[in-house]
């Protein structure tokens, strides 16, 4: 639950303020500010990134407090909320480039890929349970790797070490934000 909750309310909030800004005509304000387009990405990503922590808190809290889970290991649980909603707002920012006015119209387009990593990266189906191929596909998948590294928080058990998983989750983070330069440069300026 927590894993879902982190990819839809961090990938959520900049496809929405970005279109909005582009419509009110801020976003050419914000382009022309004397600061660099990595500091615009990184500063979009961080309003998802926050968003989605305290979304997240709620499945996290009613699991605690209601149901009595007990969490193996905290440290790695803040670790993997932290790399996963931060690697979800960058996707969110790198589709939100998308040169256009409404919100639907990115939502559409992130949807294509937001949903199809649910079922590929373990949530629903253990990954050791799928086919071959299917166990390949959710290789890249970063829903994959924040997803297991939560269940090692949760469990002490994951598919893949803690250390690969926080690398790929980086990994991830790195290849949203150097795309989403790409895209800001080339479809906003």
């Amino acid at each position: 639950m927590i894993s879902i909750t982190l990819l839809f309310s961090a990938s959520q909030i900049e496809p929405v303020s970005l279109t909005l800004e582009r419509r009110v005509k801020t976003f050419e304000r914000l382009l022309s500010a004397p600061i660099s387009r990595n500091s615009m990405i990184f500063g979009e990503s961080i309003s998802g990134f926050l968003y989605s922590l305290v979304i997240a808190l709620l499945p996290l809290a009613v699991g605690i407090f209601i149901f009595d889970t007990q969490i193996v290991n905290a440290p790695i649980l803040v670790i993997s909320m932290i790399l996963t909603s931060f690697c979800f707002a960058m996707l969110g920012t790198l589709f939100a480039a998308y040169p256009t006015e409404t919100a639907g119209e990115v939502m559409a387009i992130l949807n294509t890929v937001r949903l199809p990593l649910i079922f590929i990266s373990g949530i629903f189906i253990p990954i050791s349970s799928m086919p071959q191929i299917g166990q390949k596909i959710a290789l890249i998948s970063p829903l994959t790797y924040g997803n297991d590294l939560i269940e090692c928080a949760y469990t002490g058990n994951s598919l893949y070490s803690p250390l690969l998983d926080i690398s790929m989750l980086v990994i991830f983070i790195i290849i949203f934000h150097l795309a989403a330069n790409y895209m800001y440069k080339n479809f906003n300026e």
